[in-house]
């Protein structure tokens, strides 16, 4: 297993590629974007992640990384592709079905096919029938378990943005295989380049892992979401609140933001509680909560500006967390937009970690990105959305007097 091929080459597939490239394998990182494939060509990258650069130039530039928009033949096939969710907060696995139709002209006999995407459970047995349709010479795992000649398996990242490069080596792997052959396969491969422990179990468990870490995750934010829409009612900050009851020795709440964003946890929740609406209900109502938070925030900023004739706001911050670029579902792009609608409000958007404002503003003529100095000395409301590191010293840098601050971070509340 030494010729690797990576499919999607975004926050997860791309540092993938590069980890391997770097530890010996031959890789071959796949996109369907030319963009993409003509930036990394020049040993450059289009997205924002600590260390990622100097890996993917490296990788480049000894040649054990290759990028194209068309597969080829390999050991080993890692779908890294987006899953994301429609308009009815159902799973969209077209991106998994293209990816997986794609290499299936491509397989050998011994080949080996993981699954990286977050999916529902079942998405990777559905891997192993559509590569089946596309090649009925193969024997596969969902065929014939104890003897495939294609090998199948599920192995969910578990890494946190801004942290990648580390963690894809050290934190502990989930590989579920459709059948134990794939499973042991699977982890003899990441034990190649993994220093964390591999841990084996089945597909449908591995699928299900993924969704759970993140379901917990989103149900604990929740709580601390709907804590400081409670203590806004009460006159109570909700700050000192949660810092106060986490003196308990067993209580260990989170701090609110604006919502929740990202392609993990503001998503897996749903492929949950779309598999099993009756039973998901707490999971469903966490995400109910998390999602209604943006529109709390919208109305404090409304609130706020009522009087003002052209209110100037400052949205500090577009990103779903701190230190990237990544602003998919994110709730401070949702706040940002929304503001926008406000009679003759002019919008300062401050975003350090991109250049341009993407597509969807378009249609927001009054939004300008702007950078934090431009849009303080603007503004009469200033929303801190995300606390990048960029922010933390505003409090010092300017005089925060005269405009009214809205702190859904809690990034300046003892400065």
């Amino acid at each position: 297993m030494t010729k690797i091929a990576v499919i999607g080459l975004g926050y997860i597939g791309l540092p993938t590629a590069a980890v391997l490239a770097l530890r010996g394998f031959d890789v071959l990182g796949v996109d369907v974007s030319q963009e993409v494939v003509d930036t990394l060509k020049q040993g450059k990258i289009h997205i924002v992640e600590p260390d990622l650069d100097v890996s993917v130039a490296a990788a480049i530039k000894s040649g054990a990384l290759q990028v194209n928009t068309q597969v080829a033949k390999a050991d080993v096939f890692i779908i890294a592709v987006p899953t994301p969710f429609t308009d009815t907060k159902k799973p969209d696995l077209t991106y998994v079905e293209a990816a997986t139709r794609d290499i299936a002209i491509h397989l050998q006999p011994g080949n080996l096919v993981i699954l990286e995407s977050t999916s529902p459970v079942g998405t990777t047995k559905k891997v192993s029938e559509w590569i089946a349709e596309e090649r009925i010479d193969l024997e596969l795992p969902h065929q014939n378990a104890s003897n495939p000649n294609i090998n199948v398996a599920h192995c969910p990242e578990r890494i946190l943005p801004g942290r990648i490069m580390t963690e894809l080596v050290d934190n502990d792997r989930i590989i579920g295989g459709l059948s134990l052959a794939c499973t042991k396969k699977s982890i003899a491969f990441y034990q190649q380049f993994v220093r964390g422990e591999c841990l084996p179990t089945d597909a449908a468990t591995a699928e299900m892992a993924k969704l759970t870490e993140n379901s917990f995750r989103d149900v604990n934010i929740a709580f601390a979401n709907e804590l400081s829409m409670l203590a806004e009612k009460n006159g109570v900050n909700v700050w000192e609140l949660v810092r106060l009851a986490n003196h308990h020795p067993r209580v260990n709440i989170l701090n609110p933001g604006p919502g929740v964003g990202g392609h993990c946890i503001a998503v897996d929740p749903w492929f949950l509680v779309d598999a099993d609406p009756e039973q998901a209900r707490l999971i469903k109502t966490a995400r109910e909560v998390n999602d209604s938070k943006p529109d709390f925030v919208i109305e404090q900023v409304k609130r706020a500006v009522a009087g003002i004739e052209n209110p100037h706001i400052g949205c500090l911050g577009l990103a779903f967390k701190a230190g990237v670029d990544d602003l998919r579902e994110s709730p401070a792009v949702q706040i940002c937009q929304a503001l926008a609608d406000i009679d003759n409000a002019v919008i300062s958007a401050v975003e350090p970690h991109i250049h341009e404002l993407p597509n969807s503003f378009n249609t927001y003529p009054n939004i300008r990105l702007t950078d934090t100095d431009a849009a303080i000395r603007a503004a009469d409301i200033l929303v801190l959305l995300v606390d990048h590191r960029q922010f933390r010293d505003v409090p010092t840098l300017f005089d925060l007097n005269r405009v009214r601050v809205i702190d859904t971070r809690g990034q300046w509340i003892n400065t």
